[in-house]
């Protein structure tokens, strides 16, 4: 059974940073996607960075270029979003996600989500 983790959400103010951890077990596939992507209320849910293995990547969309950075830690199965210079817009709930190469917009496990605010 795949899960993924999140963890690391939390409140910060303009400017701060945090750091998204994502631990997965379970997904024995050699060739996949893993991210993150974020949902606020009220709005449709955004992708916001993505790794692919066997290449290609990473993703940011262009909201979090130069600001948000995605890493993989294979020893640990854990990947990470480590987010800089935040801003208020940055607030959301952010998911990550695994799945195929052929479903990386649309991945088929999701985590449970963590919560990130931040006020200006």
């Amino acid at each position: 059974q795949v899960q993924l983790v999140e963890s690391g959400g939390g409140s910060v103010q303009r400017g701060g940073s945090l750091r998204l951890s994502c631990a997965v077990s379970g997904y024995t596939y050699s060739s996949y996607c893993i991210g993150w992507f974020r949902q606020a209320p009220g709005k449709e849910r955004e992708e916001v960075a993505m790794i692919y293995t066997g290449g290609g990547g990473p993703y940011y969309a262009d909201s979090v270029k130069g600001r948000f950075t995605i890493s993989q830690e294979n020893s640990k199965n854990t990947n990470y979003l480590q987010m800089d210079s935040l801003k208020p817009e940055d607030t959301a709930m952010y998911y990550c996600a695994a799945g195929a190469l052929s479903h990386c917009h649309n991945p088929r496990y999701w985590g449970q989500g963590t919560q990130v605010t931040v006020s200006s």
